[in-house]
């Protein structure tokens, strides 16, 4: 095997279950006090055969070191029944310290990929009554991800009892969330309710709160693809009655963005209507421009007309808020989206309104890139 290219070193061997194993140290890399030889040996390539056989005894050492813990998990794939209950026999006693261990979590997760059933079962037998603490833990969140991912629906179940009162608590923490965006994707609609009244018992808010949260934002958007539309809609109607402030969030303004995108057509057009009037404040804003930008490329003809005819204002409007959207260091890239997706009547609407102020424009950087994208349509009064 390449990665176990070296030669085994002829001095100072002593036999360990078929594997050469040295029993000293090696001057040019001292062995770590705390590392077994044989665990010393494999990390300086002096054991190029090394089997699952030989490390017995040693499972725990080698899924907890870098360089072993990916030993075992390569093993792993390619096993037998046998080798594989040789691991997993040393990995369910200690089962624990792996899984919230920086390399051991993978050997972990490992065995939930490629262990039999009654080895994935006995693992996820493991996790009962520790299931919060693995799930806000760095490390065992993503045990519980692979659980989720790999077991039956015994143990999903089993992982789902668990965080049914504690499911705020995991949505607003940088591990749990995770492990909430799992569950949605991954359990099955009808036993996902608990997710959605831990959310709704106490009115709009708590899903206007989560809509503004670094995580909570996540798991929303999550519930927008995954639950069934009955649960989706106290969710849909709590976001439609704050669209105004969550478009102004750094995060809500990505929830209404995925409404925009991935939701019904009467929901995207409520949220386009509730946009329209106030286009120019939005579009030069840093969060809510975005959100006009995803209204252009989602919405459908007559919505983006109205929200480019309101930029553009009256023919004889002398100041119409396009100018001002050009000179503005966010509105600008929502003058390009307007360009880059208007009917060719609309674009030649938005060039008539600038056309007057061209020599001014060309001062602001904004404004002149802008006139060179008009200028590349090759329209005939730019020519």
């Amino acid at each position: 095997m390449s990665m176990f290219s070296a030669p085994p070193q002829p001095s100072n061997i002593s036999h360990f279950g078929g594997c050469q194993s040295r029993r000293r140290t090696d001057n040019n890399s001292p062995r770590q006090p705390n590392r077994s030889y044989l665990l010393d040996d494999f990390r300086n390539n002096r054991t190029p055969h090394l089997q699952i056989a030989d490390i017995l005894s040693h499972v725990v050492e080698f899924a907890k070191d870098q360089h072993g813990s990916r030993f075992i998990q390569q093993k792993l794939e390619r096993a037998s029944a046998k080798e594989k209950q040789m691991l997993f026999d040393e990995v369910l006693t200690n089962a624990h310290i792996l899984m919230i261990d920086v390399f051991g979590n993978y050997v972990v997760q490992k065995f939930f990929e490629y262990g039999t059933p009654e080895q994935k079962a006995a693992l996820g037998r493991s996790l009962k009554g520790d299931v919060i603490n693995l799930a806000l833990q760095m490390y065992g969140c993503r045990v519980i991800q692979k659980a989720l991912e790999s077991a039956d629906e015994k143990i999903q179940l089993e992982i789902l009892r668990e965080l049914e009162n504690q499911v705020l608590k995991c949505v607003k923490d940088q591990n749990g969330n995770h492990v909430i965006q799992k569950v949605i994707e991954k359990v099955k609609p009808e036993r996902l309710q608990f997710i959605i009244d831990s959310f709704t018992k106490n009115g709009p808010e708590t899903i206007v709160q989560l809509s503004m949260h670094p995580y909570g934002c996540r798991v929303i958007q999550r519930v927008l693809e995954h639950c069934t539309e009955e649960q989706k809609r106290p969710v849909l109607e709590a976001l439609h009655s704050n669209v105004r402030s969550l478009v102004l969030d750094q995060y809500g303004n990505y929830v209404i963005q995925h409404v925009i995108e991935h939701g019904s057509d009467p929901d995207r057009d409520r949220i386009v209507q509730e946009i329209t009037g106030n286009v120019l404040r939005y579009a030069q804003h840093k969060f809510a421009s975005n959100v006009i930008e995803k209204c252009l490329i989602c919405a459908g003809p007559h919505h983006k007309a109205v929200l480019i005819d309101e930029v553009c204002g009256d023919n004889d409007d002398p100041s119409p808020p396009i100018l001002l959207m050009m000179k503005d260091q966010f509105a600008n890239y929502v003058v390009q989206k307007m360009l880059d997706t208007a009917d060719p009547g609309h674009r030649r609407k938005m060039m008539y309104a600038i056309k007057p102020h061209i020599p001014t424009l060309r001062k602001f950087s904004h404004g002149k890139h802008i006139i060179s994208e008009f200028e590349c349509a090759k329209v005939h009064f730019f020519t």
